[in-house]
């Protein structure tokens, strides 16, 4: 047996999420399927971490243990043959056997695409519309929420997690064009929804809907209430994991 890496993008749009769900469509499905009907081999594939639905990936990582008889190099061709158009498979690699997708990882980044312009038809699932934003404003956001900290406020009640402690390397935020604001957020890991609440937390702010003191309360009482709104997953993307 050898260990594949796998380097996967895909459109979240259609899709329940990255995780396996009876009787609903997800990535990681569509993926294990391809396997077995290209390799007749059946697999478990294990991710860099879980999308939610309607979320999407520039550059997902997961591994799998398949036959040594299989092909590397033919592995990235015959899946993408198989895979539905909203699946791609970017690269194939061996790696070593104690080498895990999520273990492994030291750090990710997520990337946020916001719209203040006019609603576009076909772009409405890859970007959140929101208000005219302060960049300024949302950069001295940024600031307070950069760091080590308890992200407890920050993240959905649904989560299953125990310890809320997580670091925040960088948060870069920049216009694309007059109306498209990109917001990129590095850390060691993240909370379920974590991501769309700190940028959620960001947009407040701009608006006004929240001051300093708010998010400082936030992130020292864990109160949700205190800290911003959540924003729709379609806006928000994996874009790299780092090993």
């Amino acid at each position: 047996m050898k260990r594949i890496l796998l380097k996967i993008a895909y459109d979240g749009t259609n899709f329940h999420g990255w995780q396996k769900q009876e009787g609903l469509r997800s990535v990681q499905g569509e993926i294990e399927q391809a396997i077995e009907r290209a390799f007749k081999f059946s697999c478990n594939l294990f991710a860099s971490g879980r999308t939610d639905a309607g979320v999407h990936a520039l550059a997902q990582m997961a591994h799998f243990d398949i036959d040594d008889a299989v092909p590397t190099n033919k592995i990235k061709l015959v899946l993408n043959r198989i895979l539905p158009p909203d699946v791609q498979i970017l690269s194939a690699k061996k790696v070593s056997e104690n080498f895990h997708a999520r273990f492994s990882a030291k750090k990710k980044t997520y990337q946020y695409l916001l719209c203040t312009g006019k609603k576009n038809v076909f772009e409405a699932n890859r970007k959140a519309y929101t208000e005219e934003l302060d960049l300024s404003k949302m950069q001295e956001c940024a600031l307070l929420l950069t760091g080590e900290h308890d992200f407890k406020a920050f993240c959905s009640s649904q989560t299953s997690a125990k310890d809320f402690v997580r670091t925040v390397y960088d948060i870069k935020l920049y216009k694309k064009s007059r109306h498209n604001i990109v917001v990129e957020v590095t850390g060691n890991g993240f909370l379920m929804n974590m991501v769309r609440i700190l940028v959620g937390t960001m947009v407040d702010y701009s608006l006004g809907k929240l001051d300093k003191k708010r998010i400082l309360k936030a992130l020292e009482s864990g109160e949700r209430s205190c800290a911003g709104r959540t924003m729709p997953p379609q806006g928000l993307y994996l874009k790299k994991v780092f090993y």
